[in-house]
């Protein structure tokens, strides 16, 4: 396993996050188990998670996933203190006011009950997981200052936010002499690019550490044409990647020829593109199995010349920071 720092910070994390998305809907609890020691026996230090993560098709259930976490933690044997425990704040956990969104309130009661479900003292990463647009910085910062202070996190980060959200609250921060953001967790692959424009280049202005959520694009990167024609394509792990697959459909099937002239699994390749641009930290990848876990290891064997990267952007063009991507 490679590893490396998150953003400015002096934390060691691994190149690759375990996102835990599928732990409860997806992976039974005994699966999702196995899953994160197999992460940690190969070198995974870095596991993240959402309080409303777990939620069924009805919108019930929600922390589940972290309570899956939880009794793993429960286990023992140093799991809980081998992981760099990232989790989020923001999704609607009820129906009463005050159980969502960001609020000094609302993020006073959601830290304590992932702290309970996640059975555990402390959240090593604390992300917003979307700008709140009506609860003011000074309110936000304020509440992650006290949560510090009592040992409760440790960083913050954000998901979703755009470049100019990324600079107001780093400004703010600033202003209160405190740390700040520490990541972004931005959705980034080959196929979406957007936060090339302004996104990518305020998290190397402020030193932030970036985290691609949906590497593989729902599947599309990896392997899905393949898939489809020896009959192993999973539809129900992919349920929005019809509509995407036939609107890119003559893209993607370059994108696999090419990955077979490099001798590489396009989802390997995929990884492997991510690791190698700027401000990626970790991308966060949500295996179902061991199998899948290792898979996405062998990426970090893959490097890429410039040669191979060129006809990358080639096939799926991206962005320049704006505004010369689009002005002058």
């Amino acid at each position: 396993m490679e590893y490396t720092h998150l953003g400015r910070t002096g934390l060691t994390v691994s190149r690759l996050c375990l996102g835990t998305m599928n732990f409860g809907p997806h992976t039974e609890e005994a699966e999702a188990h196995r899953l994160m020691d197999t992460a940690h026996e190969r070198g995974i230090n870095f596991f993240d998670t959402a309080n409303s993560y777990g939620r069924d098709s009805e919108g019930r259930l929600r922390g589940r996933t972290e309570e899956i976490i939880g009794r793993w933690f429960a286990k023992g044997g140093g799991r809980r203190e081998r992981t760099v425990l990232a989790t989020k704040v923001y999704g609607d956990m009820g129906t009463w006011p005050n159980e969502s969104r960001l609020s000094a309130l609302a993020v006073r009661k959601a830290v304590e009950a992932s702290l309970r479900r996640l059975q555990t003292d402390h959240i090593d990463l604390y992300q917003m997981h979307h700008i709140d647009r009506d609860t003011p910085w000074e309110e936000i910062w304020q509440a992650m200052e006290v949560l510090v202070a009592q040992g409760k996190i440790t960083y913050v980060g954000s998901s979703n936010f755009a470049g100019w959200h990324i600079a107001q609250a780093q400004e703010t921060a600033r202003a209160r002499h405190f740390l700040g953001l520490v990541s972004e967790q931005s959705l980034y692959n080959l196929l979406d690019r957007t936060i090339e424009l302004e996104v990518v280049p305020a998290l190397q202005h402020y030193g932030l550490g970036l985290l691609p959520w949906s590497p593989l694009r729902s599947g599309l990167l990896g392997g899905i044409l393949r898939k489809e024609r020896e009959g192993t394509r999973d539809r129900s792990a992919m349920p929005h990647a019809s509509e995407l697959l036939a609107r890119h459909r003559d893209r993607i099937q370059a994108y696999e020829d090419f990955a077979a002239e490099l001798g590489a699994d396009p989802a390997d390749l995929a990884l492997a593109w991510l690791l190698s641009r700027p401000a990626v930290t970790a991308p966060v990848i949500g295996p179902r199995t061991a199998a899948h876990l290792d898979a996405a290891i062998g990426a970090l064997d893959l490097k890429l010349d410039q040669k191979t990267l060129d006809h990358l952007d080639e096939l799926f063009p991206g962005h320049r920071p704006a505004p010369e991507d689009y002005a002058w």
